[in-house]
């Protein structure tokens, strides 16, 4: 932030319960009110987190409707129930698994002090952080900054959220929701540019969470190294599906071309590429186009499929198009017409006969693309991933048990899903993360919890001292039985 920025900020308004902060405010100024507030009350009782939660559940409820229109609206066509059971629903489903588990997860874990140091009792207390910085990016605006802020108010903390500036109508829906059931001390939305971004980013937060590229991750876990601010990056990369050569193609194709077409394929863990037998890799592509077409029979006139989200984002995937038609990869689009300029709509493509050399199997696509990948050898196939940097998904279509632990014990990724694609992620009760580029920490279930929470050992001596047995002056008796007790 700049000298002339600060100087224009005096103080933050108290007056409205969810800001959005412009150019001239100081967010150091706002976090500084949370922190404030939070050492106030430091530690939130049970009874306040789960009313927390509850006024968030009644918010997401109370707006519903009027997010559905504003992510269609910001995506210029999103379909209704891709929204509702990939923004919303998650959403109220992660606030009751919270409710339900919040008092156990919160009560003090008692450990053993082990003979060395007994007689002691040693507990784990899980104490909340503090303030914890969000960072929210376009793909699902609502899930992705209401997941880890229901994860921060269970934990105890308070949240400052940065949305995405690609979701200006969600976001306005957002920060009204939020300014219903929330003080500003307590959770806070931020809209911005880039230069708000990374200022925000720079913020010394207790946690701050990221979701995006593993580009911005770089940078976002650079700024928070200069405050030794602790990060969870949910970042992504090329998630793989492997077609196992065992399982019906037809079947394999119906098991993961929603996971694909889902959002439009703007998904972190969308299928980024399918690795297939070599020899049926053209009846893989007449299967995913028969798929597409009796799952969207209108192409892109059906409601049931959404647009890329902006022009720019449109551009991007048909530069990443051409450069792969460029170096000889032969495209299959799955309907006509297969795009619209106007409405930066796009049905899936899949490439075939492609190679490192291309875009298209360099980044993460991010978009209705789907790169397909022959391979002779289950060896092969597996080596292929574990050549590759690792993904935040991995996905294997096949019913061989043995092929299925050889992929779960040869290959790392975030998370594997087996039959199905996409679906892991709504697994409330189990982690959610990357690892490498494609993320690190956890958030989801009992470990987001920890995530945002300080394990923190307490030891406790009664009336009885047995650490003065130790003190010096050393060489008694006591001291040469210890030495010979435990260091052996």
């Amino acid at each position: 932030m700049s000298n002339a920025e600060s100087q224009a900020e005096s103080q933050v308004s108290t007056q409205d319960n969810v800001l959005s902060l412009d150019s001239h405010q100081d967010l150091s100024a706002l976090l500084q009110r949370q922190r404030t507030a939070y050492q106030a009350a430091p530690y939130p009782t049970l009874d306040q987190r789960i009313n927390h939660l509850d006024r968030l559940h009644q918010g997401l409820v109370k707006h519903q409707q009027a997010l559905l229109d504003a992510l269609s609206e910001d995506f210029g066509h999103r379909s209704g129930f891709d929204s509702q059971i990939s923004d919303l629903l998650p959403c109220l489903n992660q606030i009751h698994y919270h409710k339900k588990h919040l008092k156990r997860w919160m009560k003090p874990v008692r450990r053993s002090p082990g003979l060395l140091l007994s007689p002691a009792k040693v507990t784990v207390h899980y104490q909340p952080l503090g303030v914890v910085g969000i960072v929210v990016p376009w793909n699902f605006p609502v899930f992705l900054a209401i997941g880890p802020l229901i994860t921060a108010l269970a934990a105890g903390n308070r949240a400052m959220i940065k949305l995405s500036e690609f979701t200006p109508n969600t976001n306005r829906v957002l920060t009204q929701l939020l300014s219903e059931q929330f003080e500003s001390d307590q959770v806070v939305t931020i809209e911005g540019e880039a230069d708000r971004a990374a200022a925000f980013s720079a913020l010394p937060f207790d946690h701050l969470f990221f979701t995006g590229s593993t580009a911005v991750g770089r940078h976002v876990m650079r700024a928070a190294a200069d405050n030794l601010t602790p990060v969870t990056l949910e970042l992504g990369g090329k998630s793989p599906t492997f077609i196992g050569p065992d399982i019906d193609i037809k079947d394999a194709v119906q098991r993961l071309i929603w996971g694909k077409c889902l959002n439009a394929g703007q998904i972190c863990v969308a299928p980024d590429y399918v690795l297939v037998p070599k020899e049926k890799i053209d009846e893989f592509a007449q299967a995913y186009q028969a798929a597409f077409n009796k799952l969207y029979p209108k192409g892109l006139a059906s409601d049931d499929y959404s647009s890329v989200v902006n022009p720019a984002q449109y551009q991007r995937l048909q530069r990443v198009l051409q450069d792969a038609e460029e170096k000889g990869a032969r495209t299959v689009p799955v309907a006509e017409p297969a795009c619209d300029d106007e409405q930066h709509r796009m049905v899936s493509h899949l490439l075939l006969d492609v190679d490192d050399s291309m875009t298209v199997m360099q980044e993460e696509i991010f978009g209705p693309l789907l790169p397909l990948v022959p391979y002779n050898s289950v060896d092969e196939a597996i080596q292929y991933i574990q050549d590759r940097p690792r993904p935040l998904a991995l996905y294997l279509m096949s019913h061989d048990s043995e092929l299925q632990q050889r992929v779960i014990a040869e290959t790392h990724a975030g998370g594997v899903a087996l039959n199905e694609t996409v679906m892991q992620v709504a697994a409330d009760d189990a982690p959610f993360g990357g690892i490498g580029p494609s993320g690190m920490g956890h958030y989801h279930g009992h470990e987001g919890f920890l995530t945002l929470s300080k394990a923190k050992t307490v030891l406790q001596r009664g009336k009885f001292y047995p650490s003065a047995f130790i003190q010096p002056p050393y060489g008694g008796w006591i001291h040469r039985l210890l030495t010979k007790l435990f260091l052996r």
